[in-house]
């Protein structure tokens, strides 16, 4: 089984290749991976027909139980001979349907056939996570193929339709799972299915919620709106998917559940009213359309209404019905769209008030027309018919509500015949007034599908009895009644073929009156679900834009106090209602009293920050919070914490200082005594809410602390820096998730300050000899850092003579020279000692920053370029290849992040030890490092570029500072 699968989705990435070399034959060899599952599926068919199911699993996420299992039972063998037999076909007619030069012609048959691939892991799933991904699989296929020609608008907008209906009914259907999962104790659905969990209210709120998923994919009302309008898509994606495919997936999965969920309460009721709704809602607008294929569309969606009903009504000769109509359906429809293909090709148009007398130009192509219409009228002796019989006697024979549904099943059965005569009338008579359609010739090969499909129904119809035993292998999952019903295609005359006859005749002079029916349809008409799906959309961009409009008003202030109220009413709200602090421990006020005098300072530097006007007192005063927090940690005894702190809040406030050049001095927003006399309350009660949900999470612990087994099995290891091994060894995923958040958020912030080219390199020379942003008079720039009275004699820094000499300080010049390597040395010391001493790869990146940012100040964007020559980005992405490297290594071992050590002996350094969780921390070095050097040059020698731009459109260029204009 696995095999098949897969092999899909390999044909199906070699679709380029293929279809350069073959064009539209290429399509022949796609058709191939469909071809076997059919033989393979045949092959099987004895063993699904007694009752053995086919199996294959394998543990997918051991704690949760969730497998990659696949399982061919009865109902199974049905949908595989359909997806993989239909599909074999429609790729077989979508050589003689394109022309080698269509355009896109390639992806559309690769996602074709993948979604032939999807569609049979799908109906193989025998867990429902691995179903839900197969699920989503189709989804995401059939938007492609839906949108193949996405040059047209209404493709686009079709296919987002799709996309956007069935993928909110899949995501409730996910919600539905996981509940049934967890309330079933295993996500096996054979298991759920032979022991169903009893029907809770959890259970009855999950059954709803997999029901609105199965409903979408059918596309059973109300949300029927998105099957219509993908009639955008090629004929053969109509076949395909929308007759045989992907609008069965949701009947399959409300047959595949109904013998464990038909007795819940809410099953029946949704089912059978949405179902019945469905048939009728679908039959009556498909009586009133012009188009042959939006006719097809909407008899879909009435048939589809009518598969549900049957599949759910939860009784094992309603589920023999369903199967057999499955079978019916996906065999006279999808030949019915392939038909139309044809004449759209033969005569150029669909409409059926400009086709007249094809049938006699085309007669072939009638009776392949008339064969798969009489299947669909339900006309003896075809498979329609039989099955329509037994849905007929199911629903007869059940309670009351299956009655009431019979009666809107029949009616639902006579616009069946009237829009199938509607049908064949418009496509192949010879009408009135018109003259007959001119018409290409149809080729064997293009005709050989639906031709296949067509005699099919035919042959099935006599011979129903040879699929009975299969078919009711599924439908004996549900109660046996004393006299079962078996599929035959002549039962004697009785009630089933009375109604049969009824809806002929009812159907026939509906197509006879089709004129006032149409005229009268049109009238009482309701606005169309695509009319309602498109003013809603409009609605909910105008309400985006209102709240938008009411939100984003510029200020900062306004978007930090709206953050601050919305987690202060959550965080309340989860306090009020559960009441977490109802038998919790009283807190600690401190440790020691000198937490507490730091705890005061801090607070009194976060509260000094609300009377400043100048940016820079500000950026300061939040500095000293930073700090603060870094005392905590020294005084609780934390000084990994500190040290990562201390840094943290160093490179912040730098960052700040870089920024704040190229903004005013004070603050611009005003603040009035009523607006501070509000932000004061929503800054004290979020920091309140903060502090009290802080000590109710602490104080409810019920567990026993991790740290004490933490601490344990560090020292096993003989380690006792017991955060960084947490960091790097214990939760190293969390580590790795971490430092790619962190890279992705820094490459995206700078990229908002980089328009064009990013990097300041050692390369742009020619730009040594003008001026740099501190090689301006001061004069004519404020703001900037001033330097000694005289220039130094000697340059002490790389790109020290790129500084005007006012801008120069031979101090600054001979501590950064100083202090740059020891730094350095620092950071590669605190890299290596963090298994035993406070360090890290974070804090030491972070260190290693801070010798780049001190040489930065010190000589300018010129200097930075010299002291590191190499892009950032190599760094970050040698950093992320590093840790990813190491984590991914350790499946040599079997196990991702598997751990190791190496003992050597250096002659100079002495003994060492290298181990994966060091190589792992270097690569966050290198990522921390390169993540400080983008921003530094981005906020730095970015904002020196702006600023030097500024200043040469304001005054002429001199010559390096000398006050000689540049020639």
């Amino acid at each position: 089984m696995i095999a098949l699968i897969v092999s899909h989705f390999v044909l199906a990435a070699c679709a380029v290749p293929l279809v350069r070399r073959f064009g539209r034959l290429a399509f022949v060899v796609l058709a191939l991976p469909p071809a076997a599952t059919t033989v393979w599926a045949g092959t099987r068919w004895a063993d699904a027909a007694s009752g053995r199911a086919v199996t294959w699993s394998w543990e997918w996420i051991p704690t949760y139980d969730v497998w990659v299992a696949l399982r061919l039972d009865a109902l199974a063998e049905l949908m595989v001979l359909l997806a993989a037999g239909v599909g074999m076909l429609v790729l077989l007619y979508c050589a003689s349907y394109f022309k080698d030069d269509s355009p896109q012609l390639a992806p559309f048959a690769g996602n074709l056939l993948a979604f032939a691939g999807a569609m049979t892991a799908l109906v193989l799933a025998d867990d429902l996570i691995t179903l839900y991904v197969f699920w989503e699989l189709t989804t995401v296929f059939s938007y492609l193929l839906i949108g193949h020609t996405s040059r047209r608008k209404q493709n686009r907008r079709s296919a987002l339709q799709a996309l956007t209906v069935t993928t909110l009914g899949g995501l409730a259907m996910l919600v539905g799972f996981l509940i049934l999962g967890q309330e079933a104790g295993t996500y096996r659905i054979s298991a759920i299915v032979a022991d169903p969990p009893e029907a809770t209210s959890a259970v009855s709120v999950a059954v709803v919620l997999v029901l609105c998923g199965a409903l979408s994919k059918s596309a059973i009302w109300p949300f029927s709106l998105w099957l219509p309008n993908a009639m955008a898509a090629p004929t053969p994606v109509s076949a395909y998917l929308h007759a045989a495919a992907m609008v069965k997936a949701g009947v399959y999965l409300v047959a595949r559940l109904a013998p464990a969920f038909a007795d819940v309460p809410v099953w029946r009721p949704l089912v059978l009213v949405l179902g019945g709704a469905t048939m009728l809602l679908g039959g009556w607008r498909a009586l009133r359309l012009n188009d042959l294929k939006l006719v097809l569309a909407y008899g879909t969606v009435s048939q589809l209404g009518f598969l549900v009903v049957l599949a759910g009504a939860g009784n094992r000769d309603a589920a023999l019905a369903a199967v057999a109509m499955i079978l019916a359906h996906a065999l006279f429809k999808a030949a019915l769209f392939l038909v139309t293909g044809i004449v759209d090709h033969a005569a150029g148009t669909r409409d059926l008030r400009k086709l007249s007398g094809l049938g006699r130009t085309t007669p072939h192509l009638m009776t392949v027309a008339v064969l798969a219409a009489a299947s669909m009228a339900a006309l003896p002796p075809f498979l329609g018919f039989a099955a329509k019989e037994a849905a007929f006697d199911a629903l007869l024979h059940g309670d009351a509500a299956d009655r009431w549904t019979l009666a809107a099943v029949v009616v639902g059965s006579a616009l069946t015949v009237a829009y199938t005569l509607r049908f064949v009338w418009g496509a192949f008579a010879r009408k009135p007034g018109l003259a007959d359609t001119h018409a290409r010739r149809v080729g064997a090969a293009f005709l050989f599908p639906p031709a296949v499909l067509a005699v099919a129904g035919l042959v099935l119809g006599p011979g129903v009895g040879w699929t009975d035993p299969l078919f009711a292998a599924y439908a004996d999952t549900f109660p046996v009644p004393a006299e079962p019903y078996h599929l035959a295609l002549w039962h004697g005359l009785g009630a089933a073929l009375l109604l049969s006859v009824l809806a002929w005749a009812a159907g026939a002079l509906l197509f006879a009156v089709r004129g006032g029916v149409t005229r009268f349809s049109r009238r009482v008409a309701w606005p169309t679900a695509d009319s309602v799906f498109g003013h809603l959309l409009l609605g909910l961009e105008r309400v985006a834009l209102q709240v938008t409009g009411f939100v984003q008003r510029g200020s900062l202030s306004g978007y930090l106090a709206i953050t601050l109220l919305v987690m202060l009413a959550g965080q309340l709200a989860v306090l009020v209602t559960d009441r977490p602090w109802e038998g919790a421990v009283a807190p600690r006020v401190w440790d020691t009293p000198l937490q507490g005098g730091v705890a005061l300072l801090t607070c009194a530097a976060a509260l000094s920050c609300l009377t400043v006007s100048r940016r820079m007192k500000a950026v300061v005063l939040a500095g000293l919070t930073g700090y603060g927090a870094a005392l905590l940690f020294v005084v609780q005894g934390a000084p990994d914490l500190a040290l990562t702190q201390f840094c943290v809040e160093t490179v912040s406030m730098i960052v700040f200082v870089l920024v704040l050049r190229r903004m005013p001095v004070r603050f611009e927003e005003s603040i009035g005594t009523w607006r501070r006399a509000l932000r004061i309350p929503v800054a004290l009660g979020a920091a309140a809410t903060v502090g009290v949900a802080v000590w109710v999470a602490g104080a409810a612990r019920t567990a026993e602390p991790a740290g004490a087994a933490m601490v344990e099995e560090v020292a096993d290891h003989g380690l006792k820096d017991v955060v960084a091994t947490i960091l790097v060894d214990l939760r190293a995923w969390d580590t790795l998730g971490e430092s790619a958040v962190l890279a992705a958020a820094a490459i995206g912030v700078t990229s908002l300050i980089y328009l064009h080219r990013r990097g300041e390199t050692a390369a742009d020379r020619e730009e040594l000899t003008g001026e740099t942003a501190w090689a301006l008079s001061t004069g004519r720039l404020s703001g900037l850092p001033q330097g000694d009275d005289t220039a130094p004699e000697r340059d002490w820094l790389a790109a020290g003579s790129t500084l005007a000499p006012e801008h120069r300080s031979v101090v600054f010049e001979v501590v950064a020279r100083l202090l740059f390597h020891p730094i350095l040395v620092l950071s590669l010391y605190l890299l290596f000692c963090a298994e035993n001493m406070p360090g890290g790869g974070f804090v030491a990146g972070l260190v290693a920053g801070l010798a780049l940012i001190t040489r930065y100040l010190a000589g300018g964007r010129f200097e930075l370029a010299e002291a590191a020559p190499l892009q950032p980005g190599l760094f970050t992405g040698l950093g992320l290849f590093v840790s990813t490297g190491v984590a991914l290594g350790g499946l040599a071992e079997g196990t991702v992040l598997h751990a190791w050590t190496y003992h050597g002996h250096l002659p100079l350094f002495g003994d060492y030890h290298l181990s994966t969780s060091v190589l792992f921390d270097f690569g966050v070095y290198l990522l921390v490092l390169g993540v400080v050097l983008d921003i530094v040059r981005a906020l730095g020698a970015k904002v020196d570029r702006q600023i030097e731009r500024a200043a040469g459109a304001l005054v002429p260029a001199t010559d390096s500072g000398r006050g000689e204009p540049n020639r």
